[in-house]
């Protein structure tokens, strides 16, 4: 199975980011976009897990829940990967607070315990809105700057769980299923 931990988006919230996004995908850059139920923000890609190590997996990802409350982060702002002026990714950013920064690195060093590799760059967090085309061109993006620039997007996301979701490949582009969820704990809880 090919894993990865993420925050996943309610339905509504997907469906506004679809159609703050909508300028973009009309202007017909040669770009994949993800389907709107697809979208979310990566903590850490896992790759190719065999099955029997999924139960693991999903009681390590209990154990970064069960040490992390509930948070709220800001959305917005259109962007590429890695620019706009040559992008291979297009993206609508996650502002990356203190507590989604603490708990990306929960996860890093929870899944490091498992054997897998720890990422030391930079965390950038966002949610890819699509992906450039292997054969396009950098002309072929002039404007996309001064669009993403006046393309509106802003939200404030509720963060209240962390899930394990599994990509499956497809000739249309990957599709995403939850796997496990673990709920954040409430200020009010006791740990």
């Amino acid at each position: 199975m090919r894993l990865f931990v993420a925050l996943n988006l309610p339905k509504k919230e997907k469906q506004r980011i679809h159609r703050a996004a909508r300028p973009l995908r009309e202007a017909h850059y040669p770009v994949r976009w993800v389907d709107a139920d697809m979208v979310h923000i990566t903590l850490k890609f896992l790759g190719e897990v065999p099955s029997e190590d999924q139960g693991a997996i999903e009681e390590a990802l209990r154990r970064v829940a069960a040490k992390t409350y509930k948070f709220s982060v800001e959305i917005g702002g259109f962007g590429g990967f890695p620019t706009l002026r040559r992008p291979r990714v297009i993206w609508v950013g996650a502002e990356p607070t203190p507590a989604l920064r603490c708990l990306k690195q929960d996860v890093e060093w929870e899944f490091a315990e498992l054997g897998f590799e720890r990422k030391p760059r930079a965390f950038h967090p966002h949610i890819t809105l699509g992906r450039v085309d292997r054969d396009a061109t950098v002309g072929q993006f002039r404007g996309l700057d001064q669009l993403a620039a006046s393309t509106h997007y802003a939200s404030n996301l509720e963060v209240h769980r962390i899930e394990l979701m599994r990509s499956q490949l497809s000739p249309r582009g990957a599709v995403y299923t939850d796997v496990e969820s673990a709920r954040l704990l409430s200020r009010n809880s006791r740990r």
